[in-house]
């Protein structure tokens, strides 16, 4: 061929070229013999040491604001101190070296040995940051080989929820020990404490997968599930969509480093129709009325059905819950008479007492009852055997006059001429025996209605007599109580509650893409003349002003409309054991907006223990509508909760 052609000629030039592209032609196919054959079983070795692991990372949780877009629960950074063991093997030798005894040791024996040495490792670290932050700081035997036996790529918290002054006292080390990182990460915190605690809920520890997500990861960093309230019934769409992130781990666990596959997506903001400042005020009525007052207050408009409102004492704080709530703080909440846990407002049954004269009155009114009509009152009446006590003084009574003093004499008389049928028409068309409707589902109890003529009930004219005076086989909720109140308030319509204003994307380019829930829905209509409400009004009114039971609502200039309560409570035996006491309002007369319905455990009358806290709702209201500030504007948030030991 040509080129050996040429070589066969004495051109020493050519021939050093052709030496030198041969001399690399062979060390090339050296490297690639030794890649392949030689060096292949280190690579294969190296790619069996190291895989990954995926990580779940939960979404930052939607806030819950009031109507006016005031926080009520949000996210606060939470800054704490991480311990990544995977820079630690260094030290991890140096105490092995230093400790291990002389001898031969059993492979049991090292295996235990070694791990108590990276436990002194770690032991001591968290020591010393526990000095640099004055903060205790203790990690247990325990603690350490758990995360060290089955969360080795995770890094180790020591330190969580720390303060600005110890942030400043970690970051000011002049040298920070190896392995230690500061990391902030957010954390559900609830502005006002124990404000709206059984409406908005707490959270509970949960790490689960929600529905459409990725099932399996080998690791998930902490998340929490709604246990009641709106983090409850809202949870889907608050909790937003979990990330994913991957971290390379070597052969004995250690990270090696981490990307992000998926984004998490924050989740979406609730914005309820309750106004935050009215929420207060109802409680601190409810605080000033008794020592531990079990009670509820309910606050609707009439006109659209707007929960502005619900507030139930005692209450709990539900930031603590996060990260865990402690087992004596757990006992306390668990107060069988107490019972700081139940929703006073929705999920249990009381009887209405004389509010409930409101439906005789409707039920008696439309059957033809004159209300100029005279009844003598002698302060009793007879049902058969059976004497029931007038709480009104003997005397004789007009309609408004047996109101304004509740005269059980007067009200039974006249509903056992109206009938059972004719008062539990109007019940029914209230849907009282059912849920209201309020977007917290099972967390809602329907109240008892009575059926005559089905079993296992006998029905007889004594149990019409309880009946026409809130008792017997009736139970209601103070949110029933307020639905019915704004029916009589504005017309006759009964209002479906509502509690949810819109939601809202916490991204602020999709704003605008919020969903509003419909205001004023009307669930039935009451069944009676504009002159039966009317009348009631009229009487409402002058329970209030013309110094009847509801007298200590009274507030000069501002017209307020109640009718006072009080029930007795009895136990298996029939024996009366406690009282519940009640107050039903709106107000103004002139131009009806807001129902007020007050309900206090063990209180000393309606218009003694229920009154005065409808007006303290009442005079914020007309504040808020004048646009004066009120207490409960000027008030801060609570500061986030101080840190735990790690």
């Amino acid at each position: 061929m040509l080129i050996f052609d040429q070589l066969k000629k004495d051109d020493p030039q050519l021939r050093a070229l052709t030496a030198l592209v041969l001399t690399g032609v062979i060390v090339l196919l050296s490297g690639l013999w030794y890649v392949q054959v030689v060096a292949s079983k280190r690579f294969v070795q190296n790619q069996r040491a190291q895989a990954y692991r995926t990580v779940r990372i939960p979404a930052a949780r939607g806030k819950i604001q009031d109507r006016n877009g005031q926080a009520m629960a949000d996210n606060v950074p939470n800054y704490r101190v991480n311990l990544y063991l995977e820079e630690l093997p260094k030290l991890f030798k140096d105490e092995w070296r230093r400790t291990k005894p002389v001898g031969p040791l059993k492979r049991d024996e090292r295996v235990s040995l070694e791990s108590m040495a990276r436990f002194r490792v770690v032991s001591n670290l968290s020591s010393h940051l526990g000095r640099v932050l004055n903060l205790p700081i203790a990690v247990t035997p325990g603690d350490f080989v758990a995360h060290y036996s089955s969360q080795l790529a995770l890094p180790m918290t020591l330190a969580n929820q720390m303060n600005a002054l110890q942030i400043a006292r970690f970051q000011e080390q002049p040298t920070i020990p190896p392995g230690l990182d500061l990391d902030v990460q957010p954390m559900r915190f609830y502005l006002y404490g124990t404000t709206a605690a059984h409406l908005l809920g707490y959270l509970q520890r949960d790490n689960q997968s929600r529905e459409g997500e990725e099932a399996d990861y080998d690791f998930r960093l902490p998340d929490y599930r709604g246990k009641v309230g709106i983090e409850k019934a809202f949870d889907s769409t608050l909790r937003g969509k979990a990330g994913m992130k991957s971290v390379l781990v070597n052969n004995l666990g250690y990270r090696q480093a981490e990307s992000t596959w998926v984004e998490s997506e924050p989740g979406t903001n609730v914005v309820l129709t309750i106004d935050l400042r009215i929420q207060r005020a109802a409680e601190r009525g409810l605080q000033a009325a008794l020592n531990y007052t079990r009670g509820a207050v309910v606050v609707m408009d009439c006109q659209d059905g707007d929960v502005i409102a619900l507030a139930s004492s005692p209450a709990f704080d539900p930031n603590r819950f996060i990260p865990h709530i402690s087992h004596a703080e757990w006992e306390a909440l668990s107060d069988p008479k107490l019972r700081p846990q139940l929703n006073r407002s929705i999920q249990e049954n009381y009887a209405p007492g004389s509010i409930f004269k409101i439906i005789t009155a409707m039920a008696c009114l439309e059957s033809g009852l004159d209300p100029e009509r005279i009844l003598h009152n002698p302060g009793h009446i007879q049902i058969g055997r059976r004497v029931i006590k007038d709480t009104a003084p003997p005397g004789d009574y007009d309609f408004k006059r047996a109101f304004i003093l509740s005269s059980n004499t007067y009200f039974i008389t006249n509903g056992l001429n109206a009938g059972v049928d004719r008062i539990l028409e109007i019940c029914k068309s209230l849907h009282l025996g059912e849920k209201s409707g309020i977007p917290l589902p099972n967390q809602e109890t329907s109240g008892i209605l009575p059926r005559p003529g089905e079993k296992p009930i006998s029905w007889h004219d004594g149990d019409t007599a309880n009946l026409c005076i809130g008792q017997g086989f009736i139970s209601v909720t103070p949110m029933q109580m307020a639905v019915m109140t704004a029916a009589i308030a504005n017309g006759g319509k009964v209002l479906w509650p509502r509690l949810i204003d819109r939601l809202v994307p916490q991204d602020p380019l999709l704003s605008g893409r919020a969903w509003v829930y419909e205001r004023a829905r009307v669930r039935d209509q009451l069944n009676v003349s504009p002159r039966t409400l009317e009348i009631i009004r009229d009487a409402m009114r002058a329970d209030v002003e013309e110094q009847g039971s509801g007298k200590a609502a009274r507030i000069p200039g501002y017209t307020v409309c109640g009718k006072t309560g009080t029930a007795q409570v009895t136990d298996g035996t029939g024996r009366v054991v406690d009282h519940t006491t009640w107050f039903a309002a709106f107000a103004p007369y002139e131009n009806p907006r807001y129902a007020v319905v007050v309900m206090v455990e063990s209180g000393s009358s309606g218009g003694g223990t229920c009154a005065p806290i409808a007006k303290q709702v009442f005079q914020a209201l007309r504040q808020r509508d004048l646009g004066v500030p009120t207490a409960s504007t000027s008030g801060s948030p609570s500061n986030p909760p101080t840190p735990s030991e790690g």
